[in-house]
């Protein structure tokens, strides 16, 4: 999907600030996430949400990166994989969140 390498590494460089701003986020959005959303375990859930965002937000991104229209050049599995290739980012910011 990603021909053109500068593409791909803009692409990486804005998930990268998307992790970035995650434990500010989640102090202001989801103070008392446990009582609020009655989950047992707030790290897979932010973890699953944080994911489906920056998922979300990256494909808006590549479109606008692109001039694509959604159901052709851009595949969501490829995006997906990027976002895995920073997992254990993803996971630190979480964590220095919650913690």
């Amino acid at each position: 999907m990603f021909h053109e390498s500068s593409i791909r590494k803009s692409l990486d460089e804005y998930i990268k600030r998307r992790i970035l701003e995650i434990p500010t986020e989640i102090k202001q959005t989801f103070p008392n996430i446990k009582q609020i959303w009655k989950c047992s375990d707030e790290f897979s859930f932010l973890y699953g949400y944080y994911i489906g965002k920056i998922e979300e937000g990256a494909l808006r991104y590549l479109l606008k990166a692109t001039r694509a229209s959604a159901g052709g050049y851009v595949d969501t599995f490829e995006i997906r994989g990027i976002i895995e290739t920073h997992k254990m980012e993803l996971h630190d910011a979480i964590k220095s969140a919650i913690n």
